[in-house]
C-alpha cells in the first residue's frame, strides 16, 4: 500500500525523530502556531459568546477562511488556522479540538458540539520511522458532529449526516443517515429519507 502523502511542514521522521524529542513540524511552522496561540489566548479566549465577529476576524487574520456568519466559540482549540474553512452558519462549538494539520472544510450550517475532535493527523504505524502524515476532513453541509465525537484522519462526512455523542468514525459517512458508536455504524436515514422509509 501506497503511504499517505504528507504535508510539506511536516519533518522527515527518518531524519527528524520526534520519539527522542525532535520536531515534526519546521521551525517556520511551529512559529506561525505559536504566535497564534499567544494572540487566541490573550485577544480571544476570554470572549463571551456574542463576540463572534472579534474571533472570527482574529481567525481570518491569521489565515482561516470563514464565512462572516460562522461562529466558533472562544474555549475552541484550533490547532493551524490556516487549514480551517467554514460555510454560512457553520458552527464549532465550546471545547472542540480542532487539529487542523491538514485541512478542516465544514459546510453550511453544519454543527461540531461541545467536546468533539477533529483530528486530521496520525502516523505510518508500519513504518519503523513513525511518520507523521496529515489528510484532510470535511463536514458537508447541514451535518452534525454531536457532543465528544471523534473524527479521524481523511473522513467525509456526507450531506446531512449525523455523528452520534462520542461516536467515532476513521470512515466516511453517508448522507442523511445517523450513525452512533466506536466504531460509528449506521442506524437509520435521517429526515426526508427517514421520512420516506416509514411510508414504504
Amino acid at each position: 500500500m501506497t503511504p499517505p502523502s504528507r504535508p510539506s511542514a511536516i519533518l522527515d521522521a527518518r531524519r527528524h525523530d520526534a520519539t527522542t524529542g525532535a520536531p515534526s513540524f519546521t521551525l517556520r511552522h511551529r512559529l506561525k502556531r505559536a504566535a497564534f496561540g499567544f494572540a487566541w489566548l490573550v485577544l480571544a479566549r476570554w470572549t463571551p459568546p456574542a463576540m463572534r465577529g472579534w474571533r472570527n476576524l482574529l481567525l481570518r487574520l491569521f489565515g482561516a477562511k470563514l464565512h462572516p456568519t460562522a461562529n466558533i466559540y472562544a474555549s475552541t482549540s484550533i490547532w493551524y488556522p490556516p487549514n480551517l474553512v467554514m460555510g454560512p452558519y457553520a458552527t464549532i462549538g465550546p471545547r472542540v479540538v480542532c487539529y487542523c494539520m491538514e485541512m478542516i472544510t465544514i459546510g453550511e450550517r453544519a454543527v461540531v458540539s461541545q467536546g468533539a475532535h477533529l483530528c486530521t493527523g496520525s502516523h505510518e504505524i508500519d513504518d519503523d520511522s513513525f511518520q507523521l502524515f496529515a489528510l484532510p476532513i470535511e463536514i458537508s453541509k447541514e451535518a452534525w458532529i454531536a457532543a465528544d465525537a471523534f473524527v479521524g484522519p481523511g473522513v467525509r462526512i456526507g450531506e446531512g449526516a449525523v455523528l452520534g455523542a462520542r461516536g467515532v468514525t476513521v470512515k466516511d459517512l453517508d448522507a442523511w443517515t445517523v450513525y452512533a458508536g466506536n466504531p460509528a455504524r449506521a442506524l437509520r436515514k435521517r429526515g426526508k429519507l427517514a421520512h420516506a422509509e416509514i411510508r414504504n
